[in-house]
């Protein structure tokens, strides 16, 4: 448990870092450096297959995808055998989430029907960043419930889901059909080494790596990939869990994507050009359907389905965790950040429209959910302690 603690806290940092080093960057003599850096070209070229990318698009269909992978690893880690492995346990996490991404999306939504363009980043404020969340609980150490972790994890989990069924069903370009023939053909292949009890990760990646290339030329954003490839992977073997090779892949992939991954997306994403960002910009429906959505409607969202769903008798929520501690869990879940700036991209393909106010929206809800939650939870454990 420290060692996760410890990861979750140091990658936080380095999330926060990465982040501070794109916005320095950018607005300083060397935002030429940094685009430049951005659209480094990229190619690679195997036979016939030809892919040119500019770095930054590497990083979001690429990296992102072995980071979408890890998630689909936990998830059926989770289903399987975990917090989510049965109806009583999945109540709980699963209304706090249907309302942490219900509420967030009536309130973008309400403020920006109007426009066309705008309606597409309706589930930018959806998401929660599951890394970023967790760092900030675990900076309160020991003194907060195992329950509480658990719930919040179980909760961002649902939530990772959720946004991976968004991005299925509402992100997708025109579709290639002899591309998602391809991609089919192999995750049929792919389920086969399953059900035959092939334990050995280099069929899978091979595999899997065409898989990727197949749906990233079908048009479903290639991310995907990673998630229907993590679904297949053997949960157990002859032995024992732990010598499976999902468990491996997970153990083993957790430090690339805490340490490298996700702080490099961070990076490549959030240099934003505070230059062209007015006060006027960040008030304009969009970002303020962001900003908005992430720090009210995910804590509303989540707190108010938790009560009445516990009013109505649905669920009970563990009682380690009052009422106080959940409204603090609550207002973390607006802690976006990587997640809502991923779906940014695919929601306004990465133009600049909003001169950057977009992804600065993202930042500023998920610092606000960030600082608010963290100061409703130390003033929760305090009144805890006194109690005692």
């Amino acid at each position: 448990m420290t060692h996760k603690i410890d990861r979750d806290i140091l990658s936080g940092l380095l999330l926060i870092f990465a982040t501070l080093s794109a916005l320095i960057l950018q607005n300083s003599p060397l935002s030429t450096f940094y685009t430049n850096f951005l659209h480094t070209p990229v190619e690679l070229s195997f036979g016939q297959l030809h892919l040119a990318k500019p770095l930054l698009l590497w990083v979001n269909d690429g990296l992102m995808a072995i980071f979408f992978f890890l998630i689909g690893l936990e998830v059926k880690r989770e289903v399987l055998e975990g917090e989510l492995s049965s109806l009583r346990k999945i109540a709980l996490p699963g209304i706090a989430a249907l309302g942490g991404m219900t509420v967030p999306a009536v309130i973008y939504l309400s403020l920006n029907a109007h426009d066309d363009f705008s309606v597409n980043g309706w589930a930018i404020p959806t998401a929660t960043d599951i890394a970023f969340a967790l760092g900030i609980l675990s900076l309160l150490g020991s003194r907060i419930p195992r329950s509480a972790k658990l719930f919040l994890m179980a909760l961002a989990i649902i939530d990772d889901l959720g946004a991976i069924i968004i991005i299925a069903l509402f992100y997708t370009d025109e579709l290639s059909s002899i591309s998602l023939i391809v991609a089919t053909s192999v995750l049929v292949g792919l389920i086969l080494l399953n059900r035959m009890g092939v334990n050995k990760k280099t069929p899978y990646i091979i595999l899997g790596t065409i898989l990727w290339v197949s749906v990233l030329k079908s048009g479903v954003h290639a991310t995907l990939a990673g998630v229907a490839l993590a679904f297949t992977i053997p949960m157990y073997s002859n032995r024992n869990t732990e010598s499976s090779i999902a468990y491996q892949m997970e153990h083993d992939l957790q430090d690339w994507v805490s340490f490298f991954i996700l702080p490099l997306f961070a990076f490549v994403n959030a240099g934003i050009d505070l230059h062209k960002v007015s006060l006027d910009a960040l008030l304009l429906s969009a970002p303020l359907g962001i900003m908005m959505g992430l720090f009210l409607g995910k804590q509303l969202g989540v707190f108010g389905f938790t009560l009445i769903a516990t009013k109505l008798k649905i669920i009970k929520i563990p009682k380690s965790i009052d009422l106080l501690m959940l409204y603090g869990i609550s207002v973390l879940t607006g802690i976006g950040f990587t997640m809502s700036l991923f779906i940014d991209t695919l929601a306004f393909n990465d133009t600049v429209r909003f001169n950057y106010a977009d992804k600065l929206a993202i930042l500023l809800g998920s610092l606000f959910s960030a600082l608010l939650g963290f100061t409703i939870l130390k003033i929760a454990l305090h009144r805890r302690k006194s109690r005692l």
